[in-house]
């Protein structure tokens, strides 16, 4: 029988192994990845990383006490295969800020709302996806811009920007060279009710510079 004055040993093969010098960690090593791709990206995707999908459906409960240590919630969507954080708030409790997602800007905005319009048209009409040509973006797109600005060129290197951001959150995929896939993450970053009320306020002031996403 143990000492009850003194706490068991534990066994030198049941310790975690180090990952590095000094290493306080308990997390495996590709739990960890998964817990840093969602602090460093948008959306977790199990079509794109169906690896990580997997360590990060067999680790839930793990990879989200880590989240909440950080006032950080979790959030799963198993319909469209997607995995996302968000900063927790409350009026009773004082919650440093971590998160501060950096807003789209207006081309970005204005991509996001024709992606948005696209999709929500094409399920309507009972399809499964929804695509787009990079021309055809950028002619709807330079519509809403300011008439009176003649550079062209600048406004489309604007959108290309924002397409690229765009593709590298997954909100859009390219399936052959400037043709592009809408991804279910649009309905997420853009719910009908901010895309009803952007495309009023577009319709209304199409001078102007239209309010950024979140």
């Amino acid at each position: 029988m143990s000492d009850p004055g003194f706490i068991d040993p534990v066994p030198m093969e049941d310790d975690p192994a180090e990952l590095f010098a000094g290493d306080a960690g308990t997390l495996d090593a590709e739990v960890r990845r998964v817990l840093v791709r969602l602090l460093q990206r948008r959306f977790l995707l199990a079509e794109k990383n169906s690896a990580q999908w997997r360590v990060l459906m067999e680790n839930r409960q793990l990879i989200e006490s880590r989240l909440h240590d950080l006032f950080v919630r979790l959030v799963v969507d198993h319909d469209r295969g997607l995995a996302y954080k968000q900063q927790v708030r409350s009026a009773e409790l004082d919650v440093p800020i971590l998160l501060k997602d950096e807003p789209y800007n207006r081309a970005e905005t204005l991509v996001l709302v024709h992606l948005r319009t696209l999709f929500q048209h094409e399920r309507a009409a009972g399809e499964s996806s929804a695509r787009v040509d990079i021309e055809e973006l950028e002619q709807t797109v330079l519509t809403y811009f300011d008439p009176d600005d003649t550079n062209v060129a600048r406004g489309q290197l604007e959108i290309r920007n924002a397409v690229r951001r765009l593709a590298t959150e997954g909100l859009i995929v390219e399936d052959s060279p400037g043709r592009y896939r809408i991804t279910a993450l649009v309905e997420v970053v853009l719910s009908a009710e901010k895309l009803a009320e952007l495309d009023r306020w577009l319709r209304a002031r199409p001078e102007t510079e239209p309010e950024a996403a979140p």
